[in-house]
């Protein structure tokens, strides 16, 4: 497996490194806060409009990401979230979160439009990570090993001056309508958005759909590996997946170079937030709806 951010401007060499293993491989995504989640959901900026989103490029360091769900917590602060591995300090093939160094709590990440291979486009929005589950692993000292080949998520607090910009809406497909609880069977149709800087800016690329290639219960119901067309590339780590009723599936984690070329893994956003509710320290953590219906229509 390889992860999939993307290391733009200082950092796109990496990036290019692990495209090529890829295509190797198939040879053979301002308001004040306020007080109550009802005028949290009514403050939402219109999803035609957001700027801040599910699908929005998040820079970390120079590291590439894509933002996939928004979440709310009791005190109606607002995070987005990404893959844990979008902070990572090590290389593109290390995927054990109870192993691999992390930036810390504390660390800025800003939300970006029009990011490129060149340069990090224009800045929308700025936040600060705040959960991530790679340093929760590793503080816990967990050993589950699909916990920490898997549990693949991290929160980013928006800036109180960048609230208004937001909208938990997933771009193009609308959604999501809730949290899938019973995984995936081969053959079922998933929906994601994502935005890397590879894709060189068109949009027409950025929302794609698949098929699940079935959960593994060796892992635990950690993961679900699928295929989408086209494939998720480095820069697209953390994208949203959703099932074809719209419930939020899971987050882009890696991209599988054996035994299935080309294939992605996502983790289970079920477990993943459910870890984070219980080790974050975030009172009242949950996945945001959107606020425009799912239309699974191209």
């Amino acid at each position: 497996m390889s992860r999939l951010t993307s290391k733009s401007a200082r950092r796109a060499g990496g990036a290019l490194a692990v495209l090529s293993s890829a295509v190797l491989a198939t040879a053979m995504i301002s308001a004040s806060p306020v007080s109550a989640k009802t005028s949290l959901a009514a403050a939402w900026a219109p999803a035609a409009t957001a700027t801040i989103h599910p699908g929005t490029m998040m820079y970390t360091e120079g590291a590439q990401c894509t933002a996939n769900f928004v979440y709310t917590d009791g005190a109606a602060n607002v995070y987005v979230g990404y893959a844990a591995h979008c902070a990572g300090l090590g290389t593109a093939t290390d995927t054990n979160g109870c192993s691999s160094p992390s930036l810390p709590l504390g660390t800025k990440v800003t939300f970006n439009e029009g990011g490129s291979l060149i340069d990090e486009g224009t800045q929308v929005g700025s936040g600060t990570l705040v959960y991530s589950s790679w340093l929760t692993e590793k503080e816990l000292g967990t050993t589950d090993a699909n916990t920490c080949a898997y549990n693949d998520l991290a929160l980013v607090k928006v800036d109180a001056a960048d609230l208004g910009k937001v909208n938990p809406s997933i771009p193009f497909w609308g959604g999501p309508t809730g949290i899938d609880t019973d995984g995936t069977a081969a053959g079922d149709r998933v929906y994601t958005y994502g935005n890397s800087s590879l894709r060189a800016g068109v949009a027409a690329l950025s929302p794609h759909t698949g098929i699940s290639l079935g959960d593994d219960a060796a892992d635990g119901g950690w993961s679900h590996p699928l295929y989408t067309v086209s494939p998720g590339i480095p820069g697209d780590s953390g994208s949203a997946f959703m099932s074809a009723d719209g419930k939020a599936i899971g987050v882009l984690s890696t991209l599988g170079l054996a035994p299935l070329p080309a294939s992605n893994n996502i983790g289970d956003i079920a477990k993943e937030l459910a870890y984070a509710q219980a080790n974050s320290g975030i009172s009242g953590l949950q996945l945001v709806n959107g606020t425009e219906p799912f239309s699974p229509i191209l």
